[in-house]
């Protein structure tokens, strides 16, 4: 026997699924993200908090953002709260090699310490992507990312990202999730935030008490 289904209850069954997409300006676009080799082995991690993000195997969901944006990073100049790394160069941090390999590595000492790009001109930031370490599995603490227009961040500043959930970096408490470090990278929706300076902030790792660089990748455009 053929059921037939009233045109109307189709209609309202299309609209639920049309209404239920999220809405895609006309003028965005996918970025293309380039991500490295993952790495196989390692250390098991021996380490759980309740703030930590549970890890997924999953490919990221498509990122949008306006057409034209693009990588605004690659070679921009970096300085560093801890001036001589103890192995790599800060210029590194820019450079576009995101391997996991120690050479494509910078470490940094112990304690809070930060890494700032000079973006040389206010751009509009709509994603950034951060690589600290990814040959293993471990967790870096107290990862707090700003974007200001002021070199010294002393004012006009946009925290765009925080997991520090108890403060222990003294630079307020943020909502963000711990996570465990892999070839993805952690992506950073920016929406949008202006500014010439972006400086991330971490506090050790779960391994030792350094903090490390891979690549940190701003995408966005020129403020007109």
């Amino acid at each position: 026997m053929t059921i037939r289904i009233p045109a109307v209850i189709i209609m309202i069954a299309l609209t639920l699924c049309w209404t239920a997409l999220p809405a895609v300006a006309a003028d965005e676009v996918e970025l293309k993200f380039k991500l490295p080799e993952p790495f196989f082995g390692g250390t098991p991690l021996d380490y759980w908090e309740e703030n930590l993000e549970p890890p997924t195997f999953k490919d990221r969901d498509p990122f949008m953002a306006p057409q034209g944006t693009k990588i605004i990073s690659l070679g921009k100049p970096v300085t560093s709260s801890f001036k001589e790394p103890l192995h790599g160069e800060l210029k590194q941090i820019t450079d576009g090699d995101k391997d996991y390999s120690r050479s494509s590595l910078v470490e940094l000492g112990d304690g809070v310490q930060w890494v700032q790009i000079d973006l040389e001109k206010e751009y509009k930031i709509y994603a950034i992507l951060v690589w600290h370490f990814h040959e293993g599995k471990r967790v870096y603490f107290d990862i707090v990312g700003k974007v200001s227009n002021d070199p010294e961040f002393k004012k006009d500043v946009t925290v765009v990202y925080n997991n520090d959930h108890d403060n222990s970096a003294g630079l307020g408490v943020g909502k963000d999730k711990e996570y465990i470090e892999d070839e993805k990278g952690r992506l950073i929706d920016c929406k949008g935030v202006q500014g010439r300076y972006v400086r991330f902030y971490s506090n050790q790792n779960t391994a030792n008490d350094l903090n490390h660089y891979v690549e940190i990748e701003v995408w966005g455009m020129p403020v007109k």
